[in-house]
């Protein structure tokens, strides 16, 4: 047994397409060819090849030898002439492998050699096929990564929503859609920098690991900190230390940032997830409309090239709208009074809300305050109807402790949400800036998590200290980028993200 190939031994277990592949692996090394060279003197793109010569005449030599490389997604083996489609990272193009041009040797060790899913390297000279196709006429080629693992279907492609996304390299490989979903979540995000820089803001960084987690009502993950034996948390949101930067003088800034809660996840949440926050020094959440209107148009025409997309309404059915058309808004009480057909308000009685509630199949935990209960309400009445893009503004105080009091209603924050194909797209508030008053509300929140509310958050004097140095009047918002692109794709996170989290297999 001690002279046995341990790698021979190890592929009688595998399937017989894996099994080929290895044998091939070893049968190329023991001739002393190295099937993961260090690379291949590439001249150009696929795209930029086809780019070049858009219109050829069928038939036509161009006289330009180039060097390819891709991965082998189809192939035709013929007799003195075989047909192969390389795909890199920019796009398709076929190859020419003949007799003629390669001898009889090197065709033969093609034909051997050479699997789907394999990368090569070729060069030749570029032409277009009787077909009239731009192609590569091959004269010297040679193998870059060999494959062990055969690619699905080429007609069933990679269908299973579970694999797709448990393995995501092969729904790169395999699916066009997935290739331009990478594609498109780049050019959104690369738009959003872009309108901020136009307006004057600069980009910042700030801390993942946080002593203390605020900015948001969310479950935090916890870790622990060796060097300083201490607990940490991973952050659920960065706007209190964007918020420290206001207070240091830094008047318009953002932040495109990961954040972790530890909460559920389905068609719409994904516990780790990217969101866009920003501040700007004597806005408000008038100004901050403006701006993410501005933001998700721009969006749209540089990752579609339109304004018009489709999502599905109340009822399940596909419909069209144009965000370029304007947008609507609603406050809070107002609206879902319009629903209940009562008027609510902010002294309506926590009983009243119950009965209201109860009257029109509207859940609620007993343990439940005003502001909870009207939150609830407005999720079911107001955003689950809100198709075209709505700002639904004035949310209760009491379940807003980030964000300034009313101007002149009393009761009620400066705060909206925006909701399209009722699903929250941003948020945006009048920051509260008083630190008296900023205390006072994390003090109440901080006594809701001792109470036992994982989603409460503690209070952090730093921030607190901070604030106390003066921040100016601000405007601030925050955007779900993965929810954003699901506005524009209509896909699920799932799709949008590339690599959602799951359980193991």
């Amino acid at each position: 047994m001690s002279d046995q190939n341990p790698t021979a031994v190890a592929t009688d277990d595998l399937p017989e397409q894996m099994r080929v592949r290895r044998e091939k692996l070893e049968r190329l090394k023991a001739a002393g060819i190295d099937p993961y060279p260090v690379g291949f003197p590439r001249t150009t793109t696929l795209a930029d090849l086809r780019a070049k010569y858009p219109d050829l005449p069928a038939d036509t030599a161009t006289g330009d030898r180039v060097g390819v490389t891709g991965r082998v997604v189809l192939s035709r083996t013929g007799g003195k002439l075989c047909f192969a489609t390389l795909r890199d990272g920019t796009g398709d193009l076929q190859v020419m492998l003949s007799l003629d041009k390669l001898g009889e040797e090197r065709l033969a060790d093609w034909k051997a050699d050479i699997d789907l899913g394999d990368h090569v390297g070729v060069e030749g000279e570029v032409i277009t096929s009787k077909r009239g196709e731009l192609s590569v006429m091959v004269d010297r080629w040679e193998l870059t990564a060999k494959c062990l693992r055969p690619l699905p279907d080429k007609h069933k492609g990679l269908t299973d929503p579970e694999a797709r996304v448990r393995q995501r390299y092969v729904d790169l490989i395999v699916n066009p859609e997935a290739r331009e979903m990478l594609q498109l979540r780049s050019r959104v995000v690369s738009s959003l920098r872009r309108t901020f820089e136009q307006r004057g803001f600069i980009e910042v960084e700030t801390p993942m690991l946080q002593p203390i987690h605020g900015g948001a009502n969310a479950r935090p993950f916890k870790t622990h900190i060796n060097a300083y034996d201490m607990e940490l948390y991973l952050r659920i949101a960065t706007e209190l230390y964007l918020k420290r930067l206001m207070v240091g003088g830094t008047e318009k800034i953002f932040e495109i940032n990961r954040n972790f809660r530890n909460e559920g996840a389905d068609a719409t949440h994904n516990p780790e997830f990217t969101a866009i926050e920003s501040y700007e020094a004597y806005g408000d959440y008038d100004t901050q409309a403006e701006l993410t209107r501005e933001l998700i148009l721009n969006a749209a025409k540089d990752a579609l090239g339109t304004t018009v997309v489709k999502g599905l309404d109340q009822h399940g059915e596909e419909v069209e709208i144009d965000l370029a058309e304007p947008w609507g808004q609603v406050s809070v009480y107002p609206g879902i009074s319009e629903h209940l057909g009562v008027e609510v308000t902010p002294e309506t009685s926590v009983d009243e809300l119950r009965k209201l509630a109860d009257a029109h199949g509207i859940p609620y935990e007993k343990q439940w305050g005003h502001g909870q209960i009207v939150l609830e309400m407005v999720e079911r009445l107001l955003e689950h109807n809100a198709i075209k893009p709505t700002f639904i503004r004035d949310y209760p105080t009491e379940v807003s402790p980030l964000t300034r009091q009313h101007r002149s209603v009393p009761g009620v924050a400066e705060k909206w949400d925006l909701v399209i194909f009722g699903t929250e797209v941003a948020t945006a508030y009048s920051e509260l800036i008083d630190p008296v008053e900023q205390r006072a509300r994390l003090t109440a929140q901080s006594l809701l998590a001792a109470g036992g509310d994982v989603e409460a958050m503690q209070l952090d004097e730093d921030f607190l200290r901070a604030l106390e140095y003066a921040m100016p009047p601000t405007g601030g918002m925050g955007m779900g980028v993965d929810r954003l692109i699901m506005l524009l794709t209509g896909k699920n996170i799932r799709e949008t993200v590339l690599f959602p989290l799951v359980k193991p297999e």
